[in-house]
């Protein structure tokens, strides 16, 4: 969370989502001196309009992402226009063989989001490693070994394995 954390940050404020449910991420947004937000934890959706409705339109981006740059956020948040939901998509033709991301219609769903009060469109954009989310040790393992290989500076510990989402404000 802290490394997603900081590439966020970088863009604008950021504030980090958290519920009954993610102890452990409020915690560390305490430790840390994060702020926060707490959601009703009734559910994505659920939290998602709660968002909505405390903070006006909002990007948000998941958590268990590793590979998120600030650019793949600033892509979508200047074609965001406070309107119309963003959703956070790449083709399946980027998408690298060992990952099996969620796939609805014929698009890989990466967990950035722009949150409107109007419809919803798909949002491509181009980073074939927002495929990978952590949400195991073993995801955990592979995105370790990806990072060995790409020679990154991004080290991910168990400690980056929260539950819980981020948000900012764009």
């Amino acid at each position: 969370m802290l490394r997603v954390y900081d590439e966020v940050s970088k863009l604008d404020e950021s504030i980090v989502a958290v519920s009954r449910h993610t102890p452990k991420t409020k915690e560390l947004c305490i430790k840390e001196g994060i702020e926060f937000i707490e959601t009703p934890g009734a559910g994505y959706v659920e939290d998602i309009n709660y968002l909505l409705r405390e903070l006006g339109p909002f990007i948000s981006v998941s958590s268990d992402l590793p590979f998120i740059k600030a650019s793949d956020v600033y892509e979508m948040k200047k074609e965001f226009d406070g309107r119309v939901s963003l959703t956070g998509v790449l083709p399946l033709s980027l998408v690298p063989r060992d990952l099996n991301p969620v796939v609805y219609r014929g698009y890989a769903i990466v967990g950035v989001n722009a949150v409107g009060v109007e419809d919803e469109e798909f949002f491509i954009l181009h980073n074939p490693l927002l495929a990978l989310n952590v949400n195991a040790p073993w995801d955990l393992e592979f995105a370790n070994r990806i990072t060995k290989i790409l020679g990154s500076k991004v080290l991910l510990e168990g400690s980056d394995l929260h539950e819980g989402s981020q948000g900012y404000r764009g």
